[in-house]
């Protein structure tokens, strides 16, 4: 008998009214749209398939994108005065930042330099080389500063995948756990995070789902993505609780 659960549907047919908290559109601050007009090429690219929210998420990386609330709203202004001029685009576009665990997080925590999404959430990475050795103590400084940490990809980082029990223990230490839509495609990170994300959301440890789109051809990956209906069942609550938290 043909298993209705294994049939493929394209992602973006059930993506609309998705607000993409995790992505890489603001211009020429990091790795992602280097100019205004690639980032109004992502904002029509999403707005295709009913995405019109966005909280831009641009990396704070010491040493490597050494953003500060000061530059991250500089690029989010320019941006917006720029769509004021394209009359066919009306996105809803806040920004926070993607903060990486690194020796410098702390300090910036301490001086209130974090940009938190909603005044609430912070959305969080490690190296995808090995783990933050502070990750522990910045968890527990986030929550002492009454914020909630929102860990980006956890699918990612292969060093966890040989300790898939590490998972359920940062989830009961109070983090949130946000997947990369994109993770559900082998051709944007391989079939290792392509199968983590399906135990992930098997096992119910996904809170929020993100594009983390930095580039037209990851969109277009995006766009081609196909998943199975039992994929689907998983997801579709996520993806409900992602739109009623941030919107």
């Amino acid at each position: 008998m043909f298993d209705f659960f294994h049939r493929k549907v394209y992602l973006a047919d059930y993506l609309h009214g998705l607000v993409d908290i995790h992505n890489h559109i603001l211009p020429g601050i990091d790795d992602g749209a280097k100019t205004v007009q690639e980032s109004v090429e992502l904002l029509h690219g999403f707005s295709e398939f009913g995405v019109k929210k966005f909280i831009c998420t641009p990396h704070i990386m010491h040493n490597q994108y050494d953003n500060t609330p000061k530059t991250i709203k500089a690029a989010h202004d320019k941006l917006i005065q720029h769509l004021e001029k394209v009359p066919d685009l009306n996105p809803i576009v806040d920004y926070a930042a993607e903060h990486m665990i690194d020796d410098n997080f702390e300090s910036l925590l301490e001086r209130v330099e974090v940009v938190p999404m909603n005044k609430e959430y912070i959305l969080i990475e490690m190296s995808y080389l090995q783990p933050s050795f502070n990750f522990d103590v910045a968890v527990e400084k986030i929550g002492q500063n009454q914020l909630f940490p929102i860990f980006a990809h956890p699918e990612r980082y292969m060093y966890l995948h040989q300790k898939y029990k590490k998972y359920s223990t940062m989830k009961s230490s109070g983090i949130l756990f946000q997947m990369n839509l994109l993770s559900l495609n082998p051709d944007s990170y391989g079939d290792a995070a392509t199968k983590m994300v399906g135990k992930l959301l098997e096992d119910q440890l996904i809170d929020f789902v993100g594009s983390d789109v930095h580039n037209i051809r990851q969109l277009e990956l995006l766009k081609e993505t196909r998943i199975s209906k039992k994929q689907l069942k998983h997801l579709l609550p996520i993806i409900e609780n992602t739109i009623y938290t941030f919107f």
